[in-house]
């Protein structure tokens, strides 16, 4: 049985302190601590209920299951909710297609596919049936997928592009400011740039490259799969600067004026 090495583990990993779980369970320290380190041997069902509540974790998981041996996928996606014996489902792995080669394929998600992809991620043979391509110039011990974006809230990289990413097993290691395609239950995919909340408020703070978009949240709980931003295809140059060069060229004539007056002023001193 896991529980006490569970229960040790699920507070540690929330950097709460003995007396903060405690107090929060509405038992005392020394108690929580003969829990933790072994010492009662079979909890009571309204211990083990009590735990189950406040981590949101199921008795049977609590009891049956190692969590310290499984993936971080998993335990963000435990942790948010998404429990495969309360919900009764199975705790998803990746799924991918290969070539003849046996070397993985980088899948293609086009704007048409994106409806079913957000329902058939984790199935192989929908999976399978995407499109696929290799690109030799990527690692070949990481996976890779493409995703075609909509919309422009991502501007300057336009709408219609072409996204490479690669994928995110650990969500702990989302960098703040990188960009990431996410899939989220209730928006489906979304790309913009992460900062990552997940250990303290177990969110992501999400936010578009175009101003004119707000930033918003999402919980741990919605997120389905995430994708790390590597480079990107567009049909489309970007458009020039124009602001900045007539900026610099502004800024570069007062100098220059500047050097000027100083020359006649020291000049009519003299």
């Amino acid at each position: 049985m896991h529980f006490n090495s569970n229960i040790r583990f699920l507070r540690t990993r929330s950097q709460f302190t003995q007396e903060k779980a405690a107090a929060e369970l509405g038992i005392s320290r020394a108690t929580l601590n003969s829990y933790e380190n072994g010492s009662v041997i079979n909890p009571t069902l309204e211990a083990l209920l009590n735990f189950s509540k406040y981590y949101g974790v199921s008795i049977d998981t609590l009891i049956k299951i190692d969590l310290s041996k499984i993936s971080e996928t998993n335990l963000a996606e435990l942790e948010g909710g998404h429990d495969a014996y309360i919900k009764g489902s199975k705790l998803r792995v990746l799924a991918t297609s290969i070539d003849s080669h046996n070397k993985e394929n980088i899948e293609v998600v086009n704007l048409k596919a994106a409806a079913g992809y957000r329902n058939g991620y984790a199935d192989p043979d929908y999976i399978k049936r995407l499109p696929s391509f290799q690109l030799p110039i990527l690692f070949n011990d990481r996976k890779y997928r493409m995703f075609q974006i909509s919309g422009d809230s991502m501007f300057p990289i336009e709408d219609k592009s072409w996204v490479i990413t690669e994928y995110v097993e650990n969500w702990f290691e989302i960098k703040d400011g990188n960009g990431y395609i996410i899939l989220t239950h209730d928006d489906g995919i979304v790309f913009k740039i992460a900062y990552n909340q997940l250990r303290r408020k177990k969110k992501l703070t999400l936010r578009s490259l175009n101003p004119l978009f707000e930033p918003y949240e999402i919980s741990a709980g919605d997120i389905r799969e995430v994708w790390k931003f590597c480079n990107y295809i567009s049909s489309k140059i970007p458009e020039p600067n124009f602001q900045k060069d007539e900026l610099l060229s502004a800024v570069t004539k007062m100098e220059k004026e500047i050097k000027v007056m100083k020359e006649k002023m020291e000049k009519s001193l003299a």
